[in-house]
């Protein structure tokens, strides 16, 4: 099976499905990758057409998250929101059979369709609060793999600094191998 994990510069659901014995997966991002391995340093919509079976997406949430929902307006003005949401949509209509859009909550709910399952760290084994939405295609629901207590909202609480939008969007490995054992 060829897997495109798109957007993705940390290559944790990339090494996730590797290490379920899937060869053919590939990261794609503007950055390059932190862990060596397969990756396209590319914008990934040049990369959607080339005979992938599944994609797993992760769109910058930037101009998208409820979370900046104080900078809409200034976000809708200038044509960054407007942006973002096509660039989500041409992720979602991508003629790959499999598809898993994943973005905190957002307006994609609102603008484009609601999400199939909304998500937690806690319940794939990381005790904290990270609501996380998909947006399937093919794909079965996420079934938790290991409930945990705690329940930190330590993502939503990080200090500011110049790494932070990094931190805050990296996928946690207990989803990153849920994905891989249980869509792989």
């Amino acid at each position: 099976m060829r897997v495109l994990i798109a957007c993705e510069f940390s290559g944790s659901v990339r090494e996730a499905f590797k290490a379920k014995g899937h060869e053919n997966v590939w990261s794609c991002d503007l950055l390059p990758t932190e862990i060596p391995g397969q990756h396209i340093q590319d914008d990934v919509l040049n990369h959607l057409d080339d005979g992938w079976d599944m994609m797993i997406a992760h769109p910058p949430c930037t101009h998208l998250a409820v979370s900046g929902a104080r900078y809409f307006k200034e976000k809708q003005a200038d044509g960054r929101q407007q942006a973002a949401l096509q660039f989500v949509k041409k992720l979602m209509e991508a003629s790959i059979n499999k598809i898993c859009i994943e973005n905190p909550v957002s307006i994609i709910s609102t603008q484009i369709r609601k999400p199939d399952q909304i998500i937690q760290p806690w319940q794939f084994g990381h005790g904290e609060t990270k609501a996380t939405c998909l947006w399937l295609k093919n794909l079965p629901l996420l079934v938790p793999t290991k409930i945990v207590d705690g329940r930190e909202a330590r993502i939503h609480r990080m200090p500011p600094g110049k790494d932070r939008w990094k931190e805050r969007s990296r996928t946690m490995q207990g989803i990153a191998d849920a994905m891989a054992d249980q869509w792989g």
